[in-house]
């Protein structure tokens, strides 16, 4: 049998419809399935991340901490606090104009840094899924497969046993080895 006709066969019997109706995920499913091929690789195992992407998660990675937050947190309190306390030779006075400008700076840099992250897990995790869709659907056509070959087996056994029930009973054989009828 041909991989097209294989095909054709696997998508009418196990989807109800043909080949050329389904869609591209089911076929690509029904192309594993005929040709027998491993599912392959879920695409989040492979890094294949550039350096600023690598970069861009870490920053996201660090950003989004509470060790961040607190350290953050206390590098303000010493900053507003040593300015206080010197406020004759204050390089900020009070209302700590360059502080604001640093945490406006800090805001503007890292909250592109932080999308462009979570738009690439986004998408990644759109990989994932597909990836698990196909697993999981290949897994249930495998199995509605297999429940049909047992149901196949199952009928092909009761028309066996049916016949054997049917057949006359062979005469019993006596220690000569000849029957007693």
């Amino acid at each position: 049998m041909h991989l097209a006709e294989r095909r054709e066969e696997l998508a009418l019997g196990l989807l109800g419809a043909g080949y050329a109706d389904l869609t591209p995920v089911q076929r690509s499913v029904v192309d594993l399935m005929a040709a027998e091929a491993p599912t392959g690789l879920a695409p989040a195992l492979a890094d294949d991340r550039a350096l600023w992407d690598r970069i861009a998660d870490r920053v996201a990675q660090v950003g989004g901490s509470w060790t961040f937050l607190g350290g953050f947190a206390l590098a303000m309190l010493v900053w507003i606090a040593a300015n206080l306390a010197l406020a004759r030779w204050a390089f900020d006075p009070y209302p700590f104009i360059f502080l604001n400008l640093v945490l406006s700076t800090l805001a503007a840099v890292q909250a592109p840094v932080i999308l462009m992250s979570q738009n690439r897990q986004a998408s990644r995790d759109r990989r994932a899924a597909e990836h698990d869709y196909r697993v999981n659907l290949r897994a249930e056509l495998e199995i509605m497969r297999l429940h049909d070959r047992l149901q196949q087996n199952e009928l092909q056994l009761r028309r066996i046993e049916a016949a054997v029930a049917a057949s006359p009973a062979p005469a019993p054989a006596t220690a000569t080895g000849r029957s007693t009828r």
